[in-house]
């Protein structure tokens, strides 16, 4: 499998993105919002987490990129009104008895040959072994695998598949501390009572550079096309 960053694979599948009208499902901070901005195009962020959305509203914008609370089920955008929809690192998030629903509401926001661009973390790699102890992702992470191959049931066409290593970075250890425990309530008491187990596992996986602690995690692009 080819170390490429997820931001490398993304150029490489979507680029350009000029013009193009894109929303970003489970936006997050809004990093990759930001990123497709400064390539110009016209990003909405969809976001659950009012957290997360305080965070992504809170940087200054590059461009006129927009973030608004909403469910992948139930997308808060206009039928045909989309080029390209992004779930980046996010399909495996949405409720698993929604996730048809899901790539059905992609396939509704779509225009007529736009794009699901699915960006999933695979269950196995240094980094998932570091987050395992507070989040064990194992079922759903494959549960979401399982459900992308319905897509064509809705619409789509799978037109490629990339695996790939992604490479994360942290600082240091309270800079992982703090992205992991902001997930849920359930999580960061799961890290307070494994704490020890995983502050060693952060040094004895990860890869130690000028930019801090890196950790490889295995990651498989799918990339469909609207019918």
């Amino acid at each position: 499998m080819e170390q490429k960053t997820s931001k490398q694979v993304i150029e490489e599948l979507l680029m350009p993105v000029e013009g193009l009208n894109i929303i970003d499902v489970g936006c997050g901070d809004g990093a990759l919002a930001r990123m497709l901005t400064r390539r110009g195009a016209h990003v909405t962020g969809v976001e659950v987490s009012p957290r997360a959305l305080v965070r992504a509203r809170s940087v200054p914008p590059v461009g006129d990129e927009t973030y608004i609370q909403g469910l992948a089920e139930d997308l808060p955008s206009k039928s045909r009104s989309a080029d390209v929809v992004i779930f980046f690192n996010s399909f495996h998030h949405v409720d698993g008895v929604q996730w048809p629903k899901a790539l059905k509401e992609a396939a509704r926001v779509l225009v007529n040959g736009g794009i699901l661009y699915v960006s999933e973390p695979l269950a196995e790699g240094p980094y998932f072994e570091l987050m395992k102890p507070a989040h064990d992702e194992t079922v759903v992470r494959r549960r979401a695998l399982e459900a992308l191959r319905h897509a064509p049931d809705v619409g789509f066409v799978q037109e490629k598949v990339v695996s790939h290593l992604d490479i994360v970075t942290f600082p240091d250890f309270e800079a992982f501390h703090d992205r992991i425990t902001a997930i849920n309530p359930e999580t960061r008491t799961a890290f307070m009572e494994h704490e020890p187990e995983i502050r060693a596992n952060f040094e004895r996986l990860g890869q130690r550079s000028e930019e801090g602690w890196s950790f490889r995690q295995p990651t498989r692009v799918f990339l469909f096309r609207r019918s």
